[in-house]
Formats: C-alpha cells, structure tokens, sequence
C-alpha cells in the first residue's frame, strides 16, 4: 500500500528535522515540500513508522506493508501546486515498482478513523484518481441512510469493522465527500456502497 500523509509543521524543513531525529520515533519514505522538492528519508525497501495504530482490511501491521509520503501541508490550506505536481510522478513510480493498485493508495485517516485526520479535506483525491493514481466511485441514486448497512459496505472497503461508525463517516467524507457534515446521508450510502462492489479490500489480486 501507500499512505499519503500531511506534515501539520510549519514547513518542509521543520518537518525533515522531526521526521530525522530518532527521539520523535516517526518517520516516513519521502517528503514532498511546497516548493515541489522530493526527499527520500528511508529505503523503499525498509519499514518506516508513518501508519501508527490501525488498520485496512485484514493488514493490521500497515507499516510493514506501505510506503509512506509526507506531503508538507498544515491541513487548513490548499495544497501547493509545485507539490502535486511533484507527487504524481512519484507516486506513479512507486506504484509501479511495487505493483501497488489506485485503490491501495489510502489516507492515514482511512486506517486510523478518529486517530488522524490527514492529509484531509483540502487534499485533492480526484486529481489523482484522474491520472489512475488513486480511486473515486461513480455512485448512483442515494439508499435511505442506514448504518448497519453503511458499516457492512465500509467494511467490505476495508474500514475496520469493529470501528466507531461516526469516526468511519468522518474519515470517508474527508476523502469522496469533504463538503459533507452531519448525519449520515444517502449519499453517503450511494458512494460506499459502490467503492464496496467495486473496490472490495478482498478481491483478488489486491492481498491482504
């Protein structure tokens, strides 16, 4: 898999003197800064410790299977041009050296609801998904809200199942719905229920 991050720090150097010192126990396989700069701070082929506690479908230990990529943002604003334009083609490169699928490239808050909130609401998913780098579902007419049903689909995406339903909500509106507040709605039902029929955490293929 690979997780897309959020620094939350003041800016790409204050992130790389965190995401460096062996004190702060946190670090991640790249950096992508404002300005469009890449830096690589631990092999592809070595464990960093971006992921924390979580999981996505049946991998419960994320940070022994993904790559992680801080992207340099405080999560309130836009994110920089320079850096996503800097970030497809990387991302692009390390899905193929690894044979990762758009639909294994997650937010942290997907694998962590209520735990983290990044990259959040401003992060620009369909861009990604446009260049095959990421997923986003094509749903259709909205099921009267139903959370049983909500959290059957969720899970089946690879929410956790035994999460807290209203932190799952939160987590995937700040990825497909990030204009959305409140109760769950049937748009909420809608585009779960096709990234479960489309994108289920176990098809084949895709590992767990």
């Amino acid at each position: 898999m690979v997780v897309l991050h959020y620094t939350a720090m003041l800016d790409a150097a204050a992130a790389l003197d965190r995401l460096c010192d062996p004190a702060a126990q946190v670090s991640a396989h790249y950096l992508v800064a404002r300005d469009g700069q890449v830096f690589q701070m631990v092999p592809e082929e070595a464990r960093a410790w971006h992921a924390g506690t979580g999981c996505w479908g049946a991998v419960a230990d994320v940070n022994s299977r993904s790559i992680g990529i801080e992207l340099d943002n405080d999560g309130i604003t836009p994110f920089a041009a320079p850096l996503m334009d800097a970030l497809e083609p990387l991302l692009a490169d390390v899905m193929a050296r690894h044979g990762v699928r758009p639909e294994r490239v997650i937010a942290h808050s997907d694998m962590a609801p209520g735990r983290k909130c990044d990259p959040g609401r401003r992060f620009d998913w369909q861009r990604l998904a446009r260049r095959g780098l990421a997923i986003w579902p094509d749903a259709g007419v909205g099921a009267a809200p139903d959370a049983v049903r909500f959290r059957q689909a969720a899970t089946r995406f690879g929410y956790g199942s035994d999460w807290d339903t209203d932190a799952v909500l939160e987590a995937f509106r700040q990825r497909f719905r990030p204009s959305a507040h409140g109760p769950l709605q049937g748009a909420d039902m809608a585009l779960m229920a096709a990234l479960a029929a489309r994108f289920p955490v176990d098809r084949p293929g895709v590992g767990s």
